[in-house]
């Protein structure tokens, strides 16, 4: 155990972190606030250590010492075995960090839900006039696919939904790349793969990637690089179903797109 390596600092401030650029990108990619690490290099310089060591402790549920930061009100302990039977069963590594990052962007992001209907009739017909071609290819043509280029123009035409929030709070970084997240449910819990320049890339390439990683994800076999560098995530239920949902914005990212199954309906054509 490390004993002072895991402190949080007063109040989260990482822009202000005594770190170099290197532990900079080592904590962003561990999605650790460097605001409340404490630094136990010359002058409390944050090391890369330091960051392990930060993450090791939250991830071991540890206690630590938070004074002056925001805290939410913990739940107070049950003891569920005095209703009936009950069985304890330890949460995965992915499911912890998951949580975590969950709470922490619920947290920290303002969050505004917009809930929409869209006619894909003529999209739908499209698609499944590629099917055969997809299929010859060995390509999944699924409806995701279409929803990633569509968000890449929305994204080329709002660029702010293409951002993210200096820590700092006085800047937007507008990124000039498109890299759109997919969620994948997996057995040890959710993963978001990042398709890398889906803005360069055609129909059957964005598929064929989409069931690459997935099954990657799926199989414990995806690389953490697989998982970085996102601009905006699609969260699809087109497998569960349901009509509504409000999905949780994956940070640094600012918006995320939640759709659900598709469905036929009757709808009135111009009023």
């Amino acid at each position: 155990k490390t004993p002072e390596t895991s402190q949080l600092v007063g109040k989260s401030d990482s822009a202000k972190a005594h770190a170099s650029p290197s532990v900079r990108r080592f904590a962003r990619e561990l999605g650790v606030d460097l605001g409340l690490v404490y630094g136990t290099g010359p002058k409390n310089r944050i090391l890369k250590e330091d960051v392990k060591a930060f993450t090791k402790s939250i991830m071991s549920g540890e206690k630590l010492s938070n004074k002056g930061a925001f805290t939410t009100p913990e739940i107070p302990p049950v003891d569920f075995s005095k209703f009936g039977e009950v069985e304890q069963k330890p949460l995965t590594r992915i499911r912890r960090l998951t949580g975590q990052t969950l709470h922490r962007s619920w947290i920290t992001i303002p969050h505004v839900t917009q809930f929409d209907e869209a006619d894909i009739t003529e999209l739908e017909e499209f698609r499944k006039s590629k099917l055969k071609s997809a299929e010859k290819e060995g390509v999944k043509l699924t409806l995701v696919t279409f929803l990633i280029k569509a968000a890449v123009v929305a994204l080329q035409k709002f660029p702010e939904f293409n951002s993210s929030i200096e820590p700092s709070g006085e800047n937007l970084i507008i990124k000039k790349y498109f890299h759109v997240g997919v969620a994948v449910n997996t057995k040890n819990g959710l993963l978001v793969p990042v398709l890398k320049d889906v803005d360069k890339k055609g129909l059957f390439e964005i598929a064929t990637e989409i069931t690459e990683l997935s099954n990657k994800a799926r199989e414990g076999k995806i690389s953490p690089k697989d998982l970085q560098g996102g601009c905006f995530t699609i969260s699809s239920l087109g497998g569960i179903g349901g009509l509504h949902f409000a999905p949780i914005i994956n940070a640094p990212e600012v918006a995320i797109l939640g759709v659900s199954r598709a469905a036929m309906k009757p709808v009135y054509e111009n009023g």
